[in-house]
């Protein structure tokens, strides 16, 4: 059993599944093929990554661009995350727009992200294990990012008052949004 909440994203899902609990801990579903495409998610998941990072990572904004664009399926496996999907459609009505949200190995909430955003995320706890299935495999030579402070996108990340997070040397050098780029 899954339910689902909707975004301001066009095809960003929030999802959350029923977690059984008893004395002895909890249970559930993170993945059913059937019952994601009852609630009218189709991928074919065929690649799954884990990372491990630490309080104050910010990992992206990352995307690929087609034919190898990816959707993905995000899930915490410990500690806590804020997750962004940021639409690059240049025909969404949401294109350029964003969604934050935090997810949880307490939750064990998860966010579907459709091949059409980037994705990135920032570390809330002291630890974070992350698990992302995805639709397509890495192809390096397709891999593109944005700047996770790009002021056109505004996005609102969490940070604690003075703090700059931890970048990759790759995402220190990630480009700026450019709508005219994304729009061809």
């Amino acid at each position: 059993m899954l339910t689902t909440q909707a975004t301001a994203i066009d095809g960003v899902i929030c999802i959350i599944p029923k977690v059984f609990t008893d004395d002895r801990g909890s249970f559930f579903q993170s993945y059913h093929h059937q019952q994601y495409q009852d609630i009218g998610i189709d991928t074919l998941f065929v690649q799954d990554n884990q990372s491990y990072s630490k309080k104050g990572c910010l990992r992206g904004l990352h995307y690929q661009e087609s034919p190898h664009a990816q959707a993905k399926l995000i899930r915490v496996l410990q500690g806590e995350i804020y997750d962004v999907a940021v639409d690059l459609k240049p025909d969404s009505p949401t294109f350029g727009q964003w969604h934050g949200q935090y997810l949880s190995s307490k939750t064990n909430d998860q966010l579907y992200i459709p091949n059409h955003c980037a994705h990135g995320f920032y570390v809330i706890s002291d630890a974070a294990s992350v698990l992302y299935k995805c639709d397509h495999p890495y192809h390096p030579e397709s891999e593109r990012s944005l700047r996770w402070d790009d002021p056109l996108l505004d996005i609102q990340w969490p940070l604690l008052p003075g703090s700059t997070p931890v970048l990759s040397a790759k995402d220190q050098k990630a480009p700026f949004f450019n709508p005219k780029h994304h729009s061809n």
